[in-house]
């Protein structure tokens, strides 16, 4: 598929640079593994470079890396009661990396991997599993317990289990759908810009430029947001499974 390079959709389009099979399944390298690497090498790179010569007084590097991992280290210990402490490293893990190919995208000329519903649809499934994983190793058959609330009196329980049943699974299609409709949205409406500015006349160029110049600005802010929100919602549906219910 290929499309304009002023369309404000090119950004999106999922090029296949390098074809290749296990078997049936597809693992060819497209755009989307090129820059999902990029931002875990990112990651990587930024956090060793600034944690590699740890001082008692951090530098501003090593601060910033400080209060990120602060930051995440609290939001899952508040949304997870019990135990969270150890799956601090895991969220810690899943924000960054969500965080940086928020940010990516960003990089005119490259690629958002969070853009792509098959991006954010494995993450929110792995978590769903994950925790729906934890939930049967903890209680066995007792999970399914949870589709049916205490106190509901057994006449009701026909409508209940399923409309129970129905919320829990809806729950990775609605984590994935809020990553990516957030990041479709926002760096469309950046490619949209940079169409206008390129089509204007010469003495309202700085009109769009300025537009993207804020949009940019607070898809920064959004990036951190959704970030912010996808590991929350993880940490919920984690301490939900290893909640008596």
């Amino acid at each position: 598929m290929s499309l304009n390079s002023h369309d404000p959709l090119a950004h999106f389009v999922v090029e296949v640079h390098y074809d290749l099979f296990l078997g049936p399944i597809d693992i060819s390298i497209s755009n989307t593994v090129v820059f999902m690497w990029l931002s875990v090498l990112l990651v990587i790179g930024l956090l060793w470079m600034v944690t590699r010569r740890t001082r008692l007084i951090p530098g501003r590097g090593q601060l910033l890396a400080e209060m990120l991992f602060g930051f995440v280290r609290r939001q899952t210990l508040m949304n997870i009661h019990k135990g969270g402490e150890r799956f601090v490293p895991l969220m810690f893990a899943l924000f960054t990396f969500i965080l940086a190919c928020n940010l990516i995208g960003l990089i005119p000329g490259s690629f958002t991997p969070t853009s792509q519903l098959a991006v954010t649809g494995t993450l929110a499934v792995s978590v769903f599993l994950y925790a729906a994983g934890l939930r049967i190793s903890k209680y066995g058959w007792g999970f399914f317990r949870a589709f049916a609330p205490k106190g509901v009196p057994k006449l009701l329980l026909p409508l209940m289990v399923p409309i129970e049943m129905i919320s829990f699974m809806a729950r990775p299609i609605t984590l994935a759908l809020r990553l990516f409709v957030n990041m479709t949205a926002g760096h469309t409406a950046l490619g949209m810009l940079a169409v206008l500015g390129l089509a204007a006349p010469w003495f309202l160029k700085w009109l769009p430029f300025g537009f993207s110049v804020l949009q940019i600005g607070l898809e920064m802010i959004i990036a951190f947001i959704q970030a912010y929100i996808f590991v929350v919602l993880s940490c919920v549906y984690i301490d939900d499974a290893l909640q008596e219910h």
